[in-house]
């Protein structure tokens, strides 16, 4: 339909105090693109607007991008619309929360051929802290159909749902508040699309 900025969180980093659990604090179906998201293109890949969704398309093997409505929240439960659009199962795709800069952030995702994992870019090293390599699932869609992400980023745990399911949860990570965003990655293919919609985040 449109998208919603809540003027509740124009101290974004204090809001989930004052509004109840399940409180919708921003979304965006696409359908108007909201200014604040991080769009561009480069030689490595584009992410941009299209058919009222945000597509994330890679050109090179074993890259990623992201993007951020550029907003902070000191704790959020995000839920996102993802599907493959292009390209090779074998990919990554889903939600970053705890946003700092694009070398430090924290990523819930999953593949297109049903695999899972949550994981950190600190200091621009990336590492899986769910397990030490993606794990499969059977709640996966797997190829081009839509799969339900959530993200759960609140009280040092971090954990990730997929079409109503829990599929994977970290604790113990007390500095995830921050950005939260989108994010898709290539692994040994190049051309990887991803489209996502109904991107809302809640207080948890």
């Amino acid at each position: 339909m449109f998208t919603t900025l809540f003027l509740l969180v124009f101290s974004t980093l204090s809001a989930c105090t004052y509004l109840p659990s399940g409180s919708v604090l921003f979304k965006d179906d696409f359908s108007t693109p909201y200014e604040g998201w991080s769009v561009g293109e480069d030689s490595a890949g584009i992410v941009g607007f299209s058919e009222q969704s945000l597509v994330i398309y890679l050109k090179e093997r074993k890259s990623i991008r992201l993007s951020t409505p550029g907003l902070d929240f000191k704790a959020a439960r995000i839920e996102v619309d993802a599907s493959k659009a292009a390209g090779p199962d074998d990919n990554d795709f889903g939600i970053i929360c705890g946003y700092k800069d694009e070398s430090n952030f924290y990523f819930l995702e999953i593949s297109s051929d049903g695999y899972y994992g949550i994981g950190q870019n600190q200091q621009g090293e990336t590492t899986l802290i769910s397990a030490d390599k993606m794990q499969s699932s059977d709640y996966i869609h797997q190829g081009e159909t839509i799969n339900q992400l959530r993200a759960d980023c609140a009280d040092g745990k971090l954990i990730l749902y997929v079409n109503g399911f829990q599929i994977a949860r970290v604790e113990g990570y007390n500095d995830i508040s921050g950005g939260v965003g989108l994010i898709a990655g290539t692994l040994d293919a190049p051309g990887v699309g991803i489209r996502f919609d109904n991107f809302i985040v809640y207080v948890p």
